[in-house]
């Protein structure tokens, strides 16, 4: 009898694949482990295993599996299922979801690349003719391609060979099947058992001469008496202020000895302290409410205003779920927002709060992934951007998903394209689990759903403490520029309000949303701007690095010193970014300490730590940034924030546009007077009688829904109408007008819904390939996934188009 199993292999593909196994690793191996594969003619990748049977492949001979990698899954049921699911509601690959769902340590792929083990010492009589062959080339040459070994062997069955060498341990593959995990351990000393009697110790001292040597020995014994924990030789070091020197020359006599234990990467117990929480009055009703409401809808909106105090709400739901042994999955848009997260979670739940992001390494991100999969208390209370829900949860209670408006919950590129907060409601389904979303300006489909009572509705109208919404001043700039109140971008309005905060001890946030120093540079002679090579964009000048750089392809050229048109020197900057506002103020207030929070300026793991906490312990005074901080971050000092140019968003060629406006604009201005004095807000703008910028004055959310709920009815947007976006690439620019007219012609004579396009978008061409959208939109009372079908075959029918079949087509499902 034949045996066989099912796999999904992490490459782009709609398919799963058939692998034969021997009768005894079908009985060891269960769905959800992980198996090295043979794939194509001589890749080896990371299978994950999602069913097992005997039917024998109809198209294709099954092939032999490698080796099985796992001795128990790493998957669970659940998570394939849900997996599946966003395979064919965001239209996408299965291979991909998987792909994108395991940390990368997880998904080992074979290498190509083939070098010599310097450390073995070969018998080359052993070896046969083929491998002798290669064994001589490797000794002319550094590294081999699998491609080489086929031109020197002239055969294409390479692989044996190589396997017999790898068995052998004559060479290595570089991209071999390995595991990239390895624990961390940590370095902890205790008091050689020769010393652990009393009158020992006495003599023990005595005998040492070196000053150096004893203080070390006395400041051990105070920490013993301190903590229970073992002592790490970091930690007697750093108390002792000693080198690690003096700790090895006691480990040498004998007196000290050091021992290892495994140790999570990370670790939060420090932080624990045993703090009540408190609600206030608003707090608590709000609470009852979403509890009641959680009796009777599986999901539940918290709007709340900017500073109500939805984090302790949030706690406080977790402690009830923590308590009934659930998993907690806190899903956030924003890196930068698990920093000051994290520090408050873990002070009430100490080290049961794991982080999952990509700032954090490989084998951090593993163990989390472990953690969650045994159920472990250290991952009782998961905090992670969107990529945290693939984790292989198998107890999930509750997903609090914050500030959920925000557009960053939606993956762009590559697939799968999901949306991590309808994801997350899908997968809290498949859990019974209950799901709360929270902002305090939520989008216009979760409001319109929770309105018309699918979801449960509570409000939370007041701040903490009382305190009042900020007091938002509008600076038109048109009128300011024509009465020479400006200092370089600022206004004087806004420097008065600048230099009032400081002298009142308070911190101010600056919010400009575009990066760098200026988005254009022009020549005054000729009107060249000079643009980038590869996408329709003009490059912006970074004066830091002194460059202009593509913030698509991240193409960079040195400034320019003349006109690359006419060789004129006259070249001014247009527009402003960060950069250019943090130097203008540097001028204004010399004294001052600035920094600048954005993509430049927060590549590295630590780099929003560094910055938040500067800011939090007021080391920083002005802190200048992009739309990373109109969300959710908390400062107790700050008083006033101050819009650079709020007019920047309103005209984007995008239907969310006022909306998204409305909310950012309401997020930046939440974070002043966050404490007991009123904050202050000022927005300078060209446009102060426009319908968002007043309603955002006003603080009017209900006057903008209604607004923007009519023009979506008429227009035919969400939440009446699903959008599917398909975007075609191609470097040929007249082959792909032809080849996206032709799909748009066959999508509008299958589907009785409106297709919209071909359209060129405003950035036509980006790494040296043109654009074209194609916009279908269907009715919330059309079959979703009859339609899906229909474009699923057109597209199909599509590639088999032989001129058409270079061109690249993405489906982006729910467009965002």
């Amino acid at each position: 009898m034949n045996y066989f199993i099912e796999v999904i292999v992490p490459l782009s593909l709609p398919k799963t694949f058939t692998y034969k196994v021997s009768e005894a690793e079908y009985y060891f191996i269960k769905k959800g482990m992980r198996i090295a594969v043979p794939f194509g003619k001589n890749k080896v990748y990371t299978a994950l295993v999602i069913d097992l049977h005997q039917n024998p492949p109809t198209l294709y001979e099954a092939k032999e599996i490698h080796q099985i990698l796992d001795e128990k899954p790493i998957v669970n049921e659940l998570q394939i299922k849900h997996w599946f699911w966003i395979a064919s509601y965001y239209m996408c690959n299965i291979g991909d979801v998987y792909r994108g769902a395991l940390p990368s340590a997880l998904v080992l792929e074979s290498e190509t690349i083939i070098t010599l083990q310097t450390a073995t010492v070969v018998n080359q009589t052993e070896l046969s003719d083929d491998e002798f062959l290669i064994y001589e080339a490797l000794q002319d040459q550094s590294s081999l391609k699998i491609q080489n070994i086929v031109a020197i062997l002239n055969k294409k069955t390479v692989f044996p060979v190589i396997q017999k060498l790898l068995t052998k341990g004559i060479i290595s593959l570089q991209e071999e099947v390995q595991e990239e995990y390895k624990p961390k351990f940590v370095k902890y000393i205790r008091l050689h058992q020769d010393y652990q009697e009393e009158n020992k110790l006495v003599e023990l001292l005595d005998n040492l001469k070196s000053d150096k040597r004893k203080n070390l020995v006395l400041q051990y014994f105070q920490l013993q008496a301190q903590q229970k924990n073992p002592i790490s030789i970091k930690q007697l070091t750093e108390t002792a202020n000693a080198s690690s020197s003096i700790v090895k020359s006691l480990v040498e006599k004998n007196i000290f000895e050091e021992y290892h234990i495994q140790q999570d990467r990370v670790n939060f117990d420090k932080n624990k302290t045993e703090n009540q929480l408190d609600l206030s009055q608003a707090q608590q009703t709000a609470f009852d409410e979403i509890e009641k409401s959680f009796t009777k809808k599986e999901v539940c909106l918290l709007h709340g205003v900017t500073s109500s105090g939805k984090t302790e709400i949030y706690t406080k739901l977790i402690d009830t779920y923590n308590k009934e042994g659930k998993q907690v999955l806190y899903l956030l848009p924003e890196i930068a927002l698990t920093t000051q997260l994290v520090s408050r979670l873990t002070q009430y739940f100490g080290n049961k709060v794991g982080v999952f992001h990509s700032k954090y390494n490989n084998n951090e991100r593993v163990e989390v992934w472990q953690n969650v999969l045994q159920n472990s208390e250290k991952a009782q209370i998961v905090i992670g951007a969107r990529s945290a829900l693939f984790l292989p949860f198998s107890n999930l209670g509750l997903i609090i998903v914050d500030e959920e408006h925000e557009a960053t919950f939606k993956q762009h590129d590559p697939a799968p394209r999901y949306h991590a907060r309808d994801s997350a409601i899908v997968l809290a389904n498949s859990h019974q689990a209950k799901v709360l979303l929270g902002s305090a300006t939520p989008s216009i489909e979760t409001y319109y759903n929770a309105t018309s009572g699918k979801f449960g509705l509570v409000y939370l109208k007041e701040r903490f403490g009382k305190v009042q919404m900020p007091d938002i001043e509008l600076v038109d700039l048109k009128d300011s520029y024509f009465r020479k109140k400006m200092k370089g971008h600022f206004s004087l309005t806004l420097i008065e309000q600048i230099t009032e905060a400081f002298s009142n001890g308070e911190q101010v946030i600056l919010f400009q949303n575009r990066r760098g120093f200026s988005p254009v540079i022009e020549c005054l002679t000729c009107g060249h701007v000079p643009q980038c090579p590869q996408c329709d964009v003009s490059l912006t000048f970074h004066k830091f690095k002194y460059q202009l750089r593509c913030h698509y392809c991240g193409h960079s050229i040195a400034k320019p010193t003349n006109c690359h048109a006419c060789s004129s020197v006259d070249l001014e900057t247009r527009g402003f970014g960060t950069e250019q506002i943090e130097l203008e103020l540097a001028e204004l207030f010399p004294t001052k300490n600035i920094k600048r929070m954005d993509q430049d300026t927060t590549r590295g793991k630590y780099s929003f730590e560094k910055i938040i906490d500067g800011f939090k312990n007021r080391e920083i005074d002005v802190l200048v940034g992009t739309q990373m901080l109109a969300k959710g971050l908390d400062f107790d000092n700050v008083s006033l924030v101050g819009v650079m140019n709020a007019d920047n968003m309103l005209y984007h060629p995008d239907f969310r546009a006022f909306e998204r406006s409305y909310q950012m604009l309401t997020q930046v201005s939440g974070r002043a007077g966050r404490s007991e004095k009123r904050g202050k807000v000022v927005i300078q703008t060209y446009n102060p009688l426009h319908n968002v910028i007043q309603q955002v004055s006003k603080n009017d959310y209900e006057g903008m829904y209604k607004e923007q709920l009519y023009e979506r009815q008429i227009y035919k947007y969400p939440p009446f109408f699903r959008l599917i976006r398909l975007t075609l690439k191609h470097r040929d620019f007249e082959k792909l007008k032809e080849g996206s007219m032709w799909l748009y012609q066959v999508l509008q004579q299958n589907l009785a819904v409106p297709v919209l396009g071909p359209e060129e978008p405003a950035i036509g061409r980006i790494r040296n390939e043109y654009i074209r959208t194609i916009m279908v939109k269907i009715p919330n009372e059309t079959n979703l996934q009859n339609t899906k079908k229909t474009i699923q075959k057109v597209l199909n029918s599509f590639d088999t188009v032989v001129q058409y079949r270079a061109i690249k087509v993405s489906v982006n499902v729910d467009f965002y």
